[in-house]
């Protein structure tokens, strides 16, 4: 029954669009050292919550108890959608929301497929589980050079999440191949030189840490780099020839742009933030990932933005 709910669980991920599938046991996390390397050396930033869930990263089943399998899949949000001052991640609705309902969806399928309760919980960026690491073991990619999962047919522009359950399940096997080869543009188009080497990103310098996750000002000297980026960065993504031959159209439509990023004109999203109140910032970005930066960071953004283009 394992090798034939392995399949029947992977059929009916797919039908709920999701666009990558795959199930791998739970145990001590391969990547644990080189986490504990990367937090040790400063690189983690001012996000202190990294540092509070290290123990549990260590180990995929701490995090959910009881917990034996994972289920790995991946959502495409549309790595062709046109470059502009927000990452496309982040112009339509909360992709957590979009995934855990998704997932939801699936525990309760399982539930019905086996007959009985299954004890599940979805992460997807919500708790102190290294998805990365989980999907590739899932089979669904590599570590790409800019610390992206990469899958061969589709690229890095997708979403990872995993519902952890307390049931047996048929393993797939990992993806071992590093396809990147000797290939460096990621690291070479990084306007702050953020990867300081392949797979090591320095928060710190990083314009997607800069314009969401830091809390104080920006750096002066990061901000010309940042140039018209208001929220997030892609420019790791866009060189990736993996990208450039596999990123797809956006399809789902809950990641379609929010009326307010339509334009994807930096100067006119950068005025129309600046002149905002609280009030229409809670309207415009209602269930946006963009509520994560608030309305002192998106402002401070915006004038950074401003400041550079002229």
């Amino acid at each position: 029954m394992s090798g034939d709910l392995n399949g029947l669980i992977k059929a009916q991920a797919y039908g709920l669009g999701f666009d990558l599938v795959g199930l791998t046991t739970l145990g001590p996390v391969d990547t644990a050292t080189a986490n504990d390397e990367w937090l040790a050396r400063g690189f983690a930033g001012d996000m202190e919550y990294l540092h509070r869930g290290a123990g549990k990263r260590r180990d995929t089943t701490l995090p959910f108890a009881g917990a034996v399998s994972a289920i790995v899949v991946g959502l495409d949000y549309g790595g062709r959608a046109p470059p502009g001052p927000v990452a496309r991640y982040a112009r339509g609705d909360d992709y957590h929301d979009v995934m855990e309902r998704k997932l939801g969806e699936l525990h309760e399928w399982i539930e019905a497929a086996v007959g009985h309760d299954v004890a599940g919980k979805p992460y997807v960026d919500t708790g102190p589980i290294l998805e990365r690491d989980l999907a590739r073991r899932a089979g669904l990619g590599w570590f790409g050079k800019n610390t992206n999962l990469i899958h061969p047919k589709l690229g890095s522009f997708f979403f990872i999440g995993a519902l952890l359950i307390d049931l047996d399940v048929a393993a797939d096997p990992p993806f071992e191949a590093d396809r990147c080869g000797t290939c460096t543009r990621c690291i070479e188009a990084c306007p702050t030189e953020a990867l300081v080497e392949p797979r090591v990103l320095d928060a710190n310098r990083c314009i997607s840490y800069l314009t969401i996750e830091a809390k104080g000002e920006i750096p002066e000297e990061f901000r010309q780099s940042t140039g018209s980026l208001i929220y997030g960065c892609d420019i790791c993504q866009d060189v990736c020839p993996w990208n450039v031959r596999f990123a797809r159209e956006p399809k789902v439509p809950e990641f379609a742009p929010r009326t307010v990023l339509a334009s994807n004109d930096a100067r006119t999203i950068a005025q129309t933030i600046l002149a905002m109140n609280d009030d229409q910032f809670r309207e415009a970005f209602k269930g946006s990932p963009m509520k994560r930066a608030k309305l002192r960071g998106l402002k401070r953004n915006a004038a950074v933005v401003l400041g550079n283009i002229g």
